[in-house]
């Protein structure tokens, strides 16, 4: 039975579908104002992880991913670009799928955009309005009135005092009172808007998510999903906007993963340790970074250097040559009974415990190594389906290369030639230097049986 984490509720918790065969999961998507930071690439992957353990476990998945298309970074960005905020929209959606495809996600059942919902979220303020949870200002913002909620606060363990005494919250004499957030933000001078009971403008950030995952999914399903940094306020506003508009509980299954560290420390651009996905894919290949970040348990943190992306390399590379010069039969479907196939299961019904299926395809990887067995090898690349990894031909990755390589395929076909020519010559001395020449331009060659392969290193 599948288990995962809930912090709503702060334990494990059998997973049981509000419709039995069915999961409807919402995950909360990009801001697009600039590229995607390594960060987002392990929110999502591993959420897409999570959504095909779900298909491979039999549910028939409903996976919404929102994309942010107004916002005052947006608005911000592209001022300064001296473009207008739609052209800035969809040149950075373009990067952002560009960088998911690197990344091997599958593409999301819906992905909605905040600006195709505004109506929407102007229909759920007017609801909180009547339901006195908000209230529109002098200044044409609407707030979300936080006290008239009783439950907030339950998602983070936060309560209102304590927070309003430890934080410093800016002076908005708008505010009934200091925790309230925004709802509808008034238009500003040369700003998008929209027209609206209380003037024109456009929605704050939180109410978003409320309308787009109701729009797709209902008042209440399944599964919400983000990194943990949305813990809060997001996702707890999102809770009081939903539950305070239709009087219900929102979502059952709240799932968050942890943060990426660069170097021991959190990533931050005033420090200097941001890297973007397009960055790290000019030096590693997408699965390699794929593979860094599902090898490690979704909800803890990862510290992230080049020596640890090196390793996750040699890992993969590692998987990759068990499979090396096997002629695998055709895929039959997974025997769960089968030992291994069971192991991973479990770890996988465990919280989606990829380190452990991981762990279980190197064992896997071991035996294929030692008996040449295939029919392990299709079991080991079929359960690697299941997480996004080894799923190209294994020459590709082994003989692949990220940005401008030192040495081309054709060249190094040339040199091993030349090398083979050498040995048979008895030219030790020439085919020692030949290997020493790949080995500096990061060729490792492989002799066996009298042939020669070669991979990068």
């Amino acid at each position: 039975m599948l288990s995962l984490y809930n912090t709503l509720t702060r334990q494990k918790e059998v997973f049981q579908p509000i419709e039995p065969g069915k999961v409807r999961m919402y995950v909360c998507g990009m801001t697009v104002y600039d590229l995607c930071h390594i960060g987002h690439a392990r929110m999502l992957a591993a959420f897409d992880v999570i959504y095909r353990w779900m298909q491979a476990s039999g549910y028939d998945v409903t996976y919404v991913r929102n994309i942010t298309d107004i916002d005052d970074k947006i608005i911000k960005r592209a001022a300064e670009r001296g473009i207008l905020p739609q052209e800035l929209v969809e040149g950075t959606i373009a990067d952002m799928h560009q960088d998911a495809a690197a990344l091997g996600l599958l593409p999301p059942t819906f992905e909605p955009r905040a600006t195709q919902h505004v109506a929407g979220m102007i229909a759920m303020i007017e609801q909180l309005i009547a339901n006195n949870k908000a209230y529109a200002a002098a200044n044409g913002d609407v707030y979300y009135a936080v006290r008239e909620f009783e439950g907030y606060g339950k998602l983070s363990g936060k309560k209102l005092d304590d927070m309003r005494a430890g934080e410093r919250i800016e002076v908005d004499p708008f505010k009934r009172d200091p925790m309230d957030f925004v709802l509808w933000k008034a238009a500003k001078p040369g700003e998008p808007s929209w027209t609206s009971p209380w003037g024109e403008g456009r929605p704050g950030w939180h109410i978003e998510c409320s309308v787009m995952s109701c729009f797709h999914l209902g008042e209440h399903f399944d599964i919400h999903g983000g990194g943990e940094d949305l813990q809060f306020p997001h996702h707890e506003n999102e809770i009081a906007q939903s539950e305070g508009a239709h009087g219900h509980q929102y979502v059952n299954y709240w799932l968050h993963n942890g943060f990426i560290n660069v170097d021991g420390t959190k990533m931050s651009k005033s420090l200097g340790n941001f890297f973007t996905i397009r960055d790290v894919l000019q030096h590693f290949d997408g699965e390699v970074v794929r593979f860094f970040i599902v090898r490690s348990h979704y909800r803890s943190p990862v510290n992230f250097t080049d020596g640890i992306l090196h390793d996750a390399r040699q890992g993969l590379t590692r998987l990759y040559t068990a499979l090396r010069d096997l002629d695998l039969p055709a895929s039959a479907g997974i025997d769960w009974n089968q030992p291994y196939a069971a192991r991973f299961k479990a770890a996988m019904d465990d919280d989606f415990n990829t380190s452990e299926a991981v762990a279980v395809l190197f064992e896997l990887a071991g035996e294929v190594n030692k008996n040449k067995d295939a029919v392990l090898a299709r079991l080991m690349k079929d359960l690697a389906g299941l997480l996004g990894l080894l799923q190209r031909e294994p020459e590709a990755f082994l003989q692949g290369g990220v940005g401008e390589e030192a040495i081309s395929a054709e060249a190094i076909d040339a040199l091993i030639v030349a090398r083979r020519d050498a040995r048979a010559a008895r030219n030790w001395a020439e085919s020692d230097r030949i290997r020493d020449e790949l080995t500096a331009k990061g060729i490792v060659l492989e002799d066996s049986a009298g042939t020669t392969t070669w991979r990068r290193a």
